[in-house]
């Protein structure tokens, strides 16, 4: 996997519309404007945010009717936020630890 590979996966993450997004999208699939209430942004910059997502499939959508219907991709972004959120809750609740070399509170 190149650098660039690396970076626009993780760039994707550390936005945090996006990131908003996908936690919104954790519990169940939803449309765009669904996700956009739910998150209070503008639809349109949701739908960029989703676009994005899926060209790194990061979430994948699926016609139904008129909407467009986006879920997670379960297969690898969901085990992902939940290793995340296991290591986050064990090292990162009270902010940055004296081991942190990115700290700015150092």
């Amino acid at each position: 996997m190149k650098n660039n590979s690396y970076q626009n996966f993780f760039a994707n993450l550390a936005n945090k519309s996006k990131l908003d997004i996908l936690l919104s999208l954790k519990d169940k699939p939803l449309s765009v404007n669904e996700i956009a209430k739910k998150i209070k942004e503008e639809q349109s910059n949701v739908s960029h945010h989703l676009k994005s997502l899926s060209d790194c499939h990061i979430v994948y959508s699926k016609k139904q009717g008129k909407k467009r219907i986006y879920s997670l991709n379960n297969k690898t972004i969901s085990p992902i936020l939940k290793l995340v959120q296991t290591h986050a809750a064990k090292n990162c609740s009270d902010g940055c630890s004296k081991n942190c070399k990115g700290c700015s509170n150092e």
